[in-house]
């Protein structure tokens, strides 16, 4: 079994941007601008996870392996859950890097790092996060501090959000969790920048921006 793939999602359907994995993205779209970075990578395999057409003929024409996603898995009815199992069930390696093309602004340089820290620490798996300090309420009450003792906001305690951007784990794991965290996760901080996720049209829009601004003298 190979020790680790990467695994790339590309779904066809997005109820809030259409076709955003493949539409034109600075120039390219946003699965092949991920390529570009992964086949750098000290990964024994790439395989692209998909149902969309394009995408296959975008791995065809690279030379990168695929697997055609069943439809219930490509739908809003499959939980992340199932999505996840499911991944881990149908590629066979010992560890898998998920690399997200929605998360087009992380750098080469992180995923080997990544790699490196996967390896080197006792982990099952390997989350991106990115760092919350904010004043946070619900339910018309504070969550993460008195109101009564108002803290200045560097002094606000510091949460970790997932961005799912990139993840390593082991097979087993996910498997077994049918998640992409583990029962011994590591949390790996990223930028701000490295955070950004697309999820909307303005999302879109905005990463774009931000991927030209950091590569326009390589574009």
């Amino acid at each position: 079994m190979k020790k680790l793939v990467a695994v790339i999602p590309v779904r066809e359907g997005s109820q809030r941007v259409k076709s955003k994995n493949i539409r034109p993205f600075a120039g390219k779209s946003l699965l092949e601008h991920k390529l570009e970075i992964i086949k750098q990578l000290p990964v024994d395999d790439i395989v692209i996870n998909t149902d969309s057409e394009e995408a296959i003929r975008i791995a065809q024409r690279e030379g990168i392996s695929f697997h055609r996603r069943e439809p219930y898995f490509a739908s809003s009815k499959c939980s992340n859950s199932e999505f996840h199992h499911y991944l881990a069930k149908v590629t066979e390696a010992e560890n898998l890097l998920i690399a997200q093309v929605t998360a087009p602004l992380i750098m080469q340089e992180s995923y080997n790092r990544a790699i490196n820290t996967f390896y080197k620490v006792n982990c099952d798996s390997l989350m991106s996060v990115k760092v919350l300090k904010e004043f946070i309420w619900y339910n018309n009450k504070p969550l993460n501090y008195s109101i009564e003792n108002t803290p200045n906001s560097q002094d606000l305690p510091e949460y970790l959000v997932p961005t799912f951007g990139l993840v390593i784990v082991e097979r087993a794991s996910m498997l077994k969790t049918r998640s992409y965290i583990g029962k011994n996760p590591h949390f790996y901080k990223v930028t701000q920048v490295e955070a950004i996720d697309i999820d909307t049209e303005l999302d879109f829009e905005f990463a774009e921006f931000m991927f030209q601004k950091k590569f326009e003298n390589t574009l």
